[in-house]
């Protein structure tokens, strides 16, 4: 069993991918996650991708985010929701948002309030564009952060112009950042007892996504565009590195001398280009291997390849992914019996401790399924968890 974060308490204000996800992490390490949630719960239970897809009622989003925490549905504008609340971050370690800048202030729940009678809690929050500076009242949402962080501009080839990448892929790494800044807090406070604000937002997230070619853009002589040629995949790569369609699919491939590869590709013509052009002369190069390798199997060419020790992948869709023998092998998808009593496959955590990878303890929970269970730790009576109730202040799950 791993539990690196047995201990720390985490209360959680968070909706949508970027936070739950980061939380997420969190909670997969052993930390006691409590998501505090509105009374028509968050975001994310109610949003689930490819025509709202449910699985007994639970969207897929809420699904992917959600595991291996409590949840508690509170009324946060009432005077004893307040209270409870108040209760609730005063035994955690950790309040983590990602919240729009200044809605938790709003509620009495700022940064600058609560280190008054908590010195030592570490207060998360994240945004689209960080706590201040003029897009602060932006709506922060991944498509809209590919766009004006250059990722969308870098990945469209020229025939189509820009294009954001398939996946949240900024919310995801995101989500990592802010696992990694609150853990760094946690370390610090674990050596000093200083708490502290921890603020991780999705423009800073997305620029970091994109190290490695803006330090190339920024230093040296800069190209005239960033839009990647026709099949290479990026605007910094050089010949071969792209995906070229097969007979029946497409393949990836890497980094390779021209030579070795007009070799495998029986091109005296790709052969004859000198490595040193490989950037240059791109797009005169990689039409010439288009199609060539249009003209065998994928299968076919990664035979080839092997022999010629050129690093190459097939190109997988989703559903040869799922039967990846080493996918398998690592246990990526785990099948798992959901809270409706349904079978769920969810990704499992991706670090290994020690060899083991973090268990499921709680699949994704029904709304309020914890209310009763944390009200009565922060010391409420029974009695007074059924008067909130019926008060319409907190949502208690019953089980059937």
């Amino acid at each position: 069993m791993v539990d690196i974060l047995e201990g720390i308490r985490i209360v959680s204000f968070t909706h949508f991918l970027f936070g739950p996800m980061g939380i997420q992490t969190l909670a997969d390490l052993g930390a006691d996650v409590i998501a505090i949630e509105p009374l028509n719960g968050s975001w994310q239970r109610n949003w689930g991708a490819e025509g709202n897809k449910m699985v007994d009622g639970q969207s897929v989003l809420f699904l992917s985010v959600d595991r291996n925490k409590r949840s508690i549905a509170i009324d946060l504008k009432s005077p004893k929701g307040y209270e409870i609340t108040n209760k609730i971050i005063a035994s955690s370690d950790v309040l983590a948002t990602n919240y729009r800048s200044g809605v938790l202030d709003k509620l009495g729940f700022g940064y600058e309030v609560l280190k008054k009678d908590n010195p030592g809690l570490i207060y998360a929050a994240a945004t689209g564009y960080g706590p201040d500076g003029p897009y602060v009242k932006r709506p922060g949402q991944d498509l809209l952060i590919q766009a004006m962080s250059g990722l969308a501009a870098i990945t469209g080839p020229p025939d189509s112009g820009p294009r954001n990448v398939g996946v949240s892929a900024v919310d995801h790494h995101g989500a990592a950042l802010l696992a990694l800044g609150i853990v760094s807090a946690l370390f610090r406070k674990e050596r000093t007892g200083k708490g502290s604000r921890v603020d991780v937002d999705l423009l800073a997230s997305a620029i970091d996504l994109q190290m490695e070619t803006f330090v190339c853009f920024l230093n040296g002589p800069r190209p005239e565009s960033v839009v990647p040629p026709k099949w290479i995949g990026g605007w910094h790569y050089e010949a071969p590195y792209g995906i070229y369609a097969t007979k029946d699919g497409h393949i990836a491939i890497s980094l390779t001398s021209l030579k070795v590869l007009g070799e495998a590709l029986s091109s005296p013509e790709v052969a004859a280009f000198d490595d040193a052009d490989n950037y240059k002369k791109r797009e005169e190069i990689a039409p010439l291997i288009a199609k060539i390798i249009a003209t065998k199997t994928t299968a076919e060419w990664g035979e080839n390849f092997d022999k010629h020790n050129i690093w190459y992948s097939p190109v997988n869709d989703y559903a040869a992914v799922a039967d990846d023998p080493q996918v398998r092998h690592k246990g990526c998808f785990i099948p798992i019996t959901g809270s409706t009593g349904s079978p769920i496959t969810l990704v499992t955590h991706p670090i290994r401790y020690d060899g083991e990878v973090p268990e499921i303890r709680l699949p994704p929970q029904p709304l309020g399924a914890q209310t009763a269970e944390i009200l009565e730790e922060i010391g409420y009576s029974r009695k007074e968890i059924a008067d909130f109730e019926k008060q319409g202040i907190i949502i208690c799950h019953h089980h059937n």
